[in-house]
C-alpha cells in the first residue's frame, strides 16, 4: 500500500488514487480504517478468475451489512447483527498486479462506536490462539491459579491511570481460587452467553481486581437502575474474601443483585477501573443516584465516570461509625446522639442545619476533629436536608439490619470462602429468581384487601404493587393520627405543621397547589417512594382526591416492567395492568394445557402466533398498512449482551412489530421462550433477560 496511506497513525477514509499489493492489504486497511472510526468489519465476497483462478475482485463491508435472514416459524433463531448497513468497500484487481478501489459507499445507518472499535471481533487480537476465546481458555487452565493471565477475553478493556506503584498489587486468593473463578466463570457463560466477566492484570500479569454480573442482573438494571447501591461491607469488615456489591431493588422491594467483585484495595485506580467496567456491563447508562461508604476514592471514581450522577452516602454506613470514631465521648453518647438526630433529621432548612450542626460541634468541642471536618465537607452526600427531589428506593436507612443489603449476609461470613462463595452465589441467584417469581405470581392471583374508604388507598390498590401498597396503606390508616395547622401561606406555597400523635413529633409539610408539589420533613418519598400520611392528610385537607402522578413511581408499580408510562392517564395505566393481569392468568393456563402434548402445543403455537399478528395490526395500523402483509408471523430476533461475543439463545419479538419497547412479562419468561416445552418455573435455573442493548458478536451497541 502507499505509504502516504497511514501517516502519525492517523487512519484516512479510502480514496480513488489508492493502490494496493493485494486484497488482503486492502482488507487490512479497510480494518484499520474501521477501528478507527467504530465499525466491525467482514467480507462480504470475492471472485477468482476462471482463467488463471487468481482473485480479482472483493468486496468488504460493515458487519451490519445486508438483512437478516430467517424462517417465520424459528422458534431458536441465531442472533443477527444485520440491518441493513450499506457501508462497504468494493476492491479489483489490475492487469499489473495492483489492487485499486471500485467503490466505496462511507454513510452507515447505525451509531458508530469508535470508543469501543475493540469489542468487534474484526478489531481483537489476529492470533488465533489469542482471537478464540475457548482454545485460549481451555490452553491455560493448567496456570491460571498462578497467574490468571491474558486469555483472559478482557483485553478490550484499556488500562487507563496506571502508574509504577500498580506493579506489586494483586487479590490475595487462595491456591486453586483463580482456578476456580474461571472454571465459575466458564461454566455460568456456557449456560448463558450473556453472562458477563472481566479481570484486572498487574503489571506481572497476576490477577488483581475482577468483575462478573449474571444475566438477569443486566437485565433488572434496565428497569430498576435508577438507585444503585455500592456496598463495600464485606471488604471494609476485613472479611476472607473481598467482595465487593451492586445492588438495586425491584417493584417488590427486593434486592437486586447487578454485580459482583473482588478488588485488591481500595485506592483510586481500583475504583476507577470497577466503575469503568461495571457501566459497560450495563449498556453504558448510568444510575441517577448512587449510594456508598464514604470514601474518598469512591467518591473520585463516582464522579469522573458518572458525572451526572447523584453520589450519596447510606446514612446507616455514617452512623456505624460515630461510637468508633467518638469513642472518648462514651459518656455523653446518648446525649450526643439525641442532639446529632435533631440535627440531621429535624433541620428543615440548609440554614437551620448549619445553625444546629455548629452549636452541637462547639458544645462537645469536635472542631478539630479530622472525621468531624470530612463529615461536614461531605455534608450534601449524607445529610436529609440536601436530598430534596432525590429517590433512594428504600436503599439508605438508618440501621444496616433494616437496609436490602443485609440480605446477602446469610450467605457470606466473615470466614466464608471463595469456593464456598461461588457455591452460594447460584443460590443467591435462585432464591432472587423465586422470590420475584412468587411475588409477580401474588400480584396476578391475589387482590389487595382495603381498610378503609379513603379515595387514595382505592387509588393505588389497583397501581402499586402488594409489598408497596401494604407500605402505602399504613401511611393511609395512619393519615387518621395526624392533626395539621397552617403555619403561613402566600400566593403559591402554604406550609402546614402535622402533628403525628404516633409518634408525638411535629412535621412540616410544604404545598403548592398550582404545580401540585408537596414536600414534607419526614422525608419518607424521598427515602422510601411514596407519599407519607402527613402528606395525605394535607392533600385531603386541599381538596385532593388522587395522589399527583409525579409521586408515583413507576418503579414500584405492577406496571414496571410495561413500554408503556404512566404520564399523567392513571385511569389508564390502571386498565392496561387488570388487562395485563387476566392475560397472564389465561397465559398460564393455556401453557399447562397446550404442554400436555405435541398436538395441543403445535394447537396453542399457532393460536399465539395468530394473536400477536391480530394485536400488532391493531396496536400498530399505520404501520402495518405500509409493511408486507404477507407473512404470516412476526419475525423474532435475539440480541445479546456479552463480552465474549457468544451467540444467545434468547427471543423476543420484532422490533418493528413492537417498536422497539418492552412489554411487559413475567419473570422468567426468557427461558419459556427459549424451551416451549419446560415448565413455566424451573428452580435453579436463571433467566435470560429481555432486550434492552444490542451487542452484536463483536461488541456493544445501544438500540
Amino acid at each position: 500500500m502507499d505509504s502516504n496511506v497511514i501517516m502519525d497513525n492517523a487512519i484516512v477514509e479510502p480514496r480513488d488514487d489508492m493502490e494496493f499489493d493485494s486484497h488482503e492489504d486492502a482488507y487490512t486497511f479497510y480494518k484499520e480504517y474501521a477501528k478507527s472510526v467504530g465499525f466491525g468489519t467482514a467480507k462480504l465476497s470475492s471472485r477468482r478468475s476462471r482463467a488463471s483462478r487468481e482473485f480479482i475482485d472483493a468486496k468488504f463491508s460493515c458487519i451490519r451489512y445486508g438483512n437478516k435472514q430467517q424462517s417465520d416459524d424459528a422458534i431458536n433463531p441465531r442472533p443477527s447483527p444485520k440491518i441493513g448497513c450499506k457501508a462497504s468497500m468494493h476492491v479489483k484487481r489490475r492487469q499489473n498486479g495492483k489492487w485499486y478501489i471500485y467503490s466505496f459507499v462511507k454513510e452507515h445507518n447505525h451509531e458508530l462506536l469508535p470508543a469501543q472499535a475493540h469489542f468487534f471481533r474484526s478489531h481483537r487480537n489476529a492470533d488465533p490462539l489469542k482471537n478464540d476465546v475457548r482454545v485460549r481458555r481451555r490452553k491455560n487452565l493448567a496456570a491460571v491459579s498462578k497467574l490468571f493471565s491474558a486469555y483472559q477475553n478482557v483485553d478490550c478493556l484499556e488500562s487507563y491511570m496506571r502508574n509504577q506503584h500498580d506493579k506489586g498489587r494483586s487479590l490475595v486468593l487462595e491456591p486453586g481460587d483463580a482456578q476456580i473463578l474461571l472454571e465459575h466463570f466458564m461454566q455460568m457463560q456456557e449456560e448463558n452467553p450473556r453472562f458477563f466477566y472481566a479481570v484486572d492484570l498487574n503489571e506481572e500479569h497476576r490477577l488483581r481486581n475482577v468483575f462478573w454480573v449474571d444475566a438477569k442482573g443486566v437485565e433488572d438494571y434496565t428497569t430498576f437502575g435508577d438507585v444503585v447501591s455500592f456496598d463495600t461491607t464485606y471488604f471494609t469488615n476485613k472479611y476472607k474474601i473481598p467482595l465487593v456489591f451492586f445492588i438495586g431493588v425491584n417493584h417488590h422491594i427486593q434486592p437486586t443483585l447487578l454485580g459482583c467483585a473482588l478488588i485488591a484495595d481500595e485506592t483510586d485506580f481500583t475504583f476507577f477501573w470497577l466503575m469503568q467496567t461495571w457501566l459497560i456491563a450495563m449498556g453504558e447508562r448510568a444510575p441517577r443516584v448512587i449510594l456508598s461508604d464514604q470514601n474518598n476514592a469512591i467518591k473520585a471514581a463516582v464522579a469522573a465516570i458518572f458525572p451526572a450522577t447523584h453520589h450519596c452516602y447510606c446514612l446507616w454506613h455514617v452512623l456505624e461509625k460515630i461510637p468508633r470514631q467518638l469513642e472518648f465521648l462514651s459518656m455523653w453518647y446518648d446525649t450526643f446522639m439525641a442532639k446529632f438526630n435533631k440535627c440531621i433529621y429535624k433541620s428543615w432548612t440548609e440554614e437551620q442545619f448549619e445553625r444546629r450542626w455548629w452549636k452541637l460541634i462547639n458544645r462537645f468541642n469536635l472542631r478539630e476533629l479530622e472525621w468531624i471536618q470530612s463529615l461536614y465537607e461531605d455534608r450534601t452526600h449524607w445529610v436529609p436536608t440536601f436530598m430534596k427531589d432525590l429517590s433512594f428506593a428504600g436503599l439508605s436507612t438508618h440501621l444496616r439490619s433494616e437496609s436490602l443489603n443485609s440480605v446477602f449476609d446469610k450467605y457470606i461470613q466473615g470466614e466464608t470462602s471463595l469456593i464456598d462463595f461461588m457455591k452460594r452465589y447460584r443460590e443467591i441467584l435462585e432464591d432472587r429468581y423465586e422470590e420475584e417469581a412468587k411475588a409477580n405470581f401474588d400480584a396476578w392471583h391475589e387482590t389487595p384487601e382495603l381498610k378503609s374508604p379513603s379515595p387514595f388507598e382505592k387509588q393505588m390498590s389497583l397501581v402499586y404493587t402488594h409489598e408497596i401498597f401494604k407500605k402505602f396503606q399504613v401511611e393511609v390508616l395512619g393519615a387518621a393520627a395526624c392533626h395539621l395547622k397552617k403555619e403561613n401561606e402566600d400566593e403559591t406555597i402554604t406550609i402546614y405543621t402535622v402533628k403525628d400523635f404516633e409518634d408525638n413529633q411535629n412535621y412540616a409539610v410544604e404545598w403548592n397547589e398550582s404545580k401540585l408539589d408537596i414536600y414534607c420533613s419526614c422525608r419518607s418519598f424521598e427515602y422510601k417512594g411514596y407519599l407519607c400520611r402527613h402528606a395525605i392528610v394535607v392533600l385531603q385537607m386541599s381538596g385532593m382526591f388522587n395522589i399527583p402522578s409525579k409521586y408515583i413511581l413507576q418503579r414500584w408499580t405492577n406496571a414496571a416492567k410495561s413500554r408503556h408510562s404512566i404520564g399523567e392517564r392513571l385511569d389508564e395505566v390502571q386498565s392496561k395492568v387488570r388487562r395485563f393481569n387476566d392475560l397472564c392468568r389465561r397465559a398460564i393456563i393455556l401453557g399447562e394445557e397446550g404442554s400436555l402434548s405435541p398436538e395441543s402445543y403445535n394447537i396453542a403455537l399457532c393460536a399465539i402466533k395468530e394473536a400477536l399478528k391480530q394485536c400488532a395490526i391493531v396496536n400498530n395500523p399505520v404501520e402495518n398498512d405500509t409493511r408486507n402483509m404477507t407473512s404470516t408471523t412476526p419475525a423474532i430476533c435475539a440480541v445479546e449482551v456479552n463480552q465474549c461475543g457468544n451467540s444467545s439463545n434468547e427471543i423476543v419479538p420484532d422490533p418493528k412489530v413492537t417498536n422497539g419497547n418492552k412489554a411487559p412479562r413475567r419473570a422468567g419468561a426468557g427461558k419459556e421462550m427459549a424451551s416451549n416445552e419446560n415448565s413455566l418455573s424451573n428452580k435453579g435455573k436463571v433467566p435470560q433477560p429481555e432486550a434492552v442493548n444490542v451487542g452484536i458478536q463483536d461488541g456493544f451497541l445501544q438500540m
